[in-house]
């Protein structure tokens, strides 16, 4: 399987380096990753009001995830970050967490980040959804 990442000169650079604007992948076999919360294997919220620590729990449950289908963070190709009363003083300490947890198999690709009202439980801070590709 061959990535393709592009980033090309008539896009802005991707802000603080954090994604990759375009992705292309060849032949493939696709990772769907359903929506990730602060929820640890034993089925118990982790952080209550805490998003760096929500955050960080559910970056890992993604990388759980595409690991259990042979994937590793280099093969998401798109994610997406859900927000609760989303601020900007949380965006640093969420992608500090994903990158804490990814380290250097931290997902350069296509990503998004939204600020919403609310998620399926009140608890919940913090949901994150995944695309992964890995050879056919």
């Amino acid at each position: 399987m061959a990535l393709e990442r592009i980033n090309p000169p008539t896009l802005a650079p991707p802000v603080m380096g954090l994604y990759t604007q375009v992705t292309v992948a060849s032949p493939v076999r696709l990772v769907f990753v359903a929506g990730q919360v602060a929820i640890d294997a034993n089925g118990q919220l982790v952080g209550r009001d805490d998003y760096p620590a929500q955050a960080r729990q559910a970056f890992a449950n993604v990388k759980l995830a595409v690991e259990a289908a042979g994937a590793t963070g280099r093969d998401i190709t798109s994610y997406c970050v859900h927000v609760v009363r989303y601020h900007v003083d949380v965006l640093m300490p969420v992608f500090n967490a994903g990158r804490e947890v990814f380290g250097d198999e931290w997902p350069l690709c296509s990503s998004m980040l939204l600020g919403v009202d609310a998620l399926a439980l009140p608890e919940w801070l913090i949901e994150i959804d995944a695309t992964a590709v890995i050879s056919a």
